[in-house]
């Protein structure tokens, strides 16, 4: 077997959509003669914490790394599941973050992270370095390893770097900085991997000494193993069940959805009076103030926080899901990971979405109804429409190549492929 070392500071136990896809790439990497090293975090506090695909970690063999930083997570460890503040205090925070470390808050585990996995490569022969971002800091980390041990690097892109839908520069400065932190890791960079092609655009106009061909796209996708053997909830009632799974932030909010169901229920309450909105994730405060100002008791139900697994069981579960983007700054370039997991159901997609990656996935998914993320009066028809052709048993369904295309054994399988061109174009 090849021997690859991954670094990947977002890893299980932590939950939440962004770990999964190295989890999945590190999963199959094997079948396809790679035998993965993950370096990662150790115990941290987190939004969530997944036992589930811990779990699944474990049956795959994958050898994990753990290390202890002084980033916040790793300082305020002893407090586990910590519970998501409002999002006002969050952003607060967030921004507090960014004025004060460049490019992040994990560059103190990133150095500590440099260490250890220093040792590792000088005691054991590895073939290749790939790394998952954000954060950004542990690129910058994977640089220093390929210049001191002379090995392949391939960085993977789950989001942009420079004006991200994350970022904030308070100065001139802070926005240079980063741009120029990330001139210098890509320059290193043996192969990038990107999500979708909004991000490989513009990693190709602000860098422009990189080629079309050094940047490939594999997008997000879904696990078929996770849809195996699932056994959906049985409902005693025949109502149309619209589900929401994932946590809200910056622009993404319920808001616009919630008050269109609202005017519905105003004007059309025997539709509404047979729709169930669902809620999988945190849901928060401000969220549940809404639902209650708006009276929407009945008709929202939250589910809160579940494991991976428990939360595929309802999207399996329900007759629609429903996605939602903001139209915020650089939100063009977000493709939800979840959004690929919701096409692995081959349930129907309400997409409340900007221009961008995810309406291009959701046209090309084709079981989709799709409006602009505030527009109540269009989403209010969207409904109407769903629930008289959820009446008729005529709900849409996917185009099944497309979806096939997302699979992760497919993508590990695309991935591994580059990793191979790679390995003989130096040779």
């Amino acid at each position: 077997m090849f021997k690859i070392l991954v670094i990947a500071y977002y890893y299980p136990p932590m939950g939440l959509s962004g770990v999964q896809r190295v989890l999945k790439f590190t999963k199959y990497m094997k079948q396809f003669g790679w035998e993965p090293t993950v370096i990662t975090a150790g115990k941290t506090a987190y939004y969530a914490h997944d036992k589930s695909l811990m779990e699944e970690a474990e049956k795959a063999e994958i050898k994990i790394v753990r290390t202890d930083g002084k980033d916040p997570n790793s300082l305020l460890a002893n407090r586990g599941t910590v519970k998501m503040p409002r999002e006002s205090i969050r952003k607060l925070f967030g921004r507090a973050s960014k004025t004060v470390f460049i490019p992040d808050n994990k560059k103190f585990w990133a150095n500590k992270a440099y260490k250890v996995a220093k040792k590792i490569l000088s005691e054991d022969e590895f073939d290749m370095i790939f790394v998952s971002v954000p954060p950004f800091s542990q690129f910058q980390m994977a640089v220093k390893l390929k210049m001191k041990f002379d090995i392949p690097l391939i960085v993977d892109y789950r989001d942009s770097w420079l004006d991200n839908h994350f970022a904030f520069y308070p100065t001139p400065y802070h926005r240079w900085k980063n741009k120029k932190l990330e001139y210098a890791a890509l320059r290193y960079a043996d192969k990038v991997i990107v999500v979708n092609r909004k991000i490989k655009e513009k990693l190709l106009r602000n860098y422009q000494f990189l080629s079309f061909g050094d940047v490939e796209i594999i997008p997000h996708g879904f696990d078929l193993e996770d849809f195996n053997n699932v056994k959906p909830i049985k409902f005693k009632e025949r109502k149309l069940r619209i589900l929401y799974s994932g946590i809200f932030y910056e622009n993404i909010t319920p808001k616009y959805f919630l008050k269109a169901f609202k005017e519905l229920s105003e004007e059309r309450p025997d539709i509404t009076e047979n729709i169930e909105l669902h809620f999988i994730g945190h849901f928060r405060k401000e969220n549940k103030k809404l639902v209650k100002k708006l009276k929407l008791f009945e008709s929202v139900i939250e589910h809160g926080y579940l494991c991976h697994k428990e939360a595929v069981r309802y999207l399996l579960s329900m007759d629609v899901l429903w996605m939602m983007l903001g139209e915020g700054k650089s939100m063009n370039m977000v493709a939800a990971g979840k959004l690929f997991e919701y096409f692995g159901t081959r349930k129907p997609i309400i997409g409340c979405v900007p221009e961008g990656a995810s309406k291009v996935a959701l046209k090309n998914y084709g079981a989709s109804f799709i409006t602009k993320p505030s527009d109540i009066k269009a989403i209010k028809d969207v409904f109407v429409k769903v629930y008289n052709l959820f009446q008729r048993n005529a709900l849409p369904t996917p185009n099944e190549e497309f979806v096939m295309e997302h699979e992760r054994k497919h993508l590990t399988h695309r991935l591994v492929k580059e990793f191979q061109f790679h390995l003989k174009e130096i040779s």
